[in-house]
């Protein structure tokens, strides 16, 4: 009876896809917890695969139920803006592109119990025909519209070269806040017109702030992206970062962790506002995080899920935007879900979130009021030296195709 009452409720909410036209990374119920959507036997690399090379993607999250759904995967092709397009299955895959997800196990020794599913895809016999984007969809067997989670991932050629330097601003203002993102591209020894050609770049995983870079001109017969204002990124700062692998002994921003009710509480040390502060290097995952539980031999299915409390001192609350939490733990969305509130009784914004144990990185980033990009200077502060790591996606669409191509990806470090 459970199972058939959330199945009911799934399927009468709105769907992910249905509420937005663009793509985004999203897990649609709260009892979806800890998505990680990478390549087979790198954790920590985002979800990119070469056409033709074989390369697997593993799907790995849990549910906080205690019993099992019967789900399965679906893959749709988008533009270069993460718009679905019209191509159909059989143009982008040879094979499924929808399949059961039937392995999964239960958590154990956990105070609170969950169930984690994992699959790899493509299928067997199957492989990715078509390059560009994909949304991950997965849902209730036989129902397409009760989507539970969506992940993106990048299908690439690699079929030209694709470089990039990030340095000081070329307009010289600000040096010491902003950085430069400058790209090349080696059409190695392809025709290519730069009015096809979509250069997307990403500053770590933030979705606010991407942008188109234009086309400046020809630099010894490769194609240049420099110069320019959207090239130009306010810097930020490190990533603030908590560890709570170990619920014994606190450790690393950690001030105390608690059990009671039948669940983990762990306390944050209150966040400082950062704005005037003077730059330290703190190395961290640039906003992703990694599973761990100390005393622990199986990370995946005995690590507890504890309540992470945030808090940010304040005397006053913003009155013209909001406090957001931003980093992979909450999908590098500015939502309800990752907004703080302003609690008067303790003068502080605050904010709740329910995580697997592990290491953790993120941002409080500022959202002024009607705006779509968040601000790093009201509680950050943005210095030149910020270890940011950028992502270029280079897409191609003549006139008569009806789909974008992903020529190329490539990965930057800000020095």
């Amino acid at each position: 009876m459970k199972r058939i009452l959330i199945a009911l409720l799934i399927t009468l909410a709105t769907s992910q896809l249905a509420s937005s036209q663009v793509a985004t990374d999203a897990a649609c119920r709260p009892w979806v917890k800890t998505v990680q959507l990478h390549p087979e036997g790198s954790p920590m690399e985002p979800p990119v695969v070469t056409l033709e090379s074989g390369q697997r993607l593993r799907l790995e999250f849990d549910l906080l139920l205690d019993q099992p759904l019967d789900l399965e995967y679906s893959l749709r092709h988008c533009d270069a803006h993460w718009r679905p397009d019209s191509l159909e299955a059989y143009e982008f895959i040879s094979g499924f592109h929808s399949a059961p997800i039937t392995a999964y196990d239960f958590s154990f020794t956990t105070l609170r119990p969950y169930i984690h599913y994992r699959h790899s895809l493509p299928e067997p016999y199957s492989d990715f025909t078509h390059s560009g984007n994909y949304l991950l969809s997965v849902h209730l067997a036989g129902q397409p519209d009760s989507i539970i989670l969506t992940r993106r991932l990048w299908v690439t050629e690699q079929s030209v070269g694709l470089g990039g330097t990030v340095s000081r601003p070329y307009d010289a203002v600000d040096i010491d806040r902003r950085q430069e993102l400058d790209a090349l591209v080696d059409p190695r020894g392809q025709l290519l017109d730069h009015s096809h050609l979509t250069l997307v770049a990403q500053q770590n995983g933030r979705l606010d702030n991407q942008r188109t870079l234009p086309f400046a001109g020809y630099d010894r017969g490769r194609l240049a992206y420099r110069h320019r204002p959207p090239n130009i990124f306010l810097a930020g700062n490190n990533f603030r970062f908590f560890d709570a692998a170990n619920l014994r002994s606190p450790m690393y921003n950690i001030i105390r962790i608690e059990d009671y009710g039948g669940e983990y509480y762990a306390i944050l040390r209150p966040e400082p506002d950062r704005s005037r502060s003077h730059y330290i290097l703190e190395p961290s995952l640039n906003g992703g995080f990694k599973i761990n539980a100390w005393d622990r031999q199986n990370k995946t299915l005995e690590a507890e899920y504890i309540w992470i409390n945030f808090s940010l001192p304040m005397a006053q609350p913003f009155l013209d935007g909001s406090v957001h939490i931003v980093g992979a733990l909450t999908d590098w969305r500015l939502d309800s879900a990752s907004r703080m509130d302003y609690n008067p009784q303790y003068r502080a914004y605050t904010a709740r979130l329910l995580l697997k144990q592990g290491y953790y990185a993120y941002q409080l980033l500022f959202l002024p009021s009607g705006a779509t990009e968040a601000n790093t200077a009201r509680l950050e502060g943005d210095h030149r030296e910020a270890p940011n790591t950028y992502t270029l996606y280079l897409y191609q669409r003549h006139p008569n195709d009806r789909a974008d191509r992903l020529l190329a990806v490539a990965t930057v470090a800000a020095p």
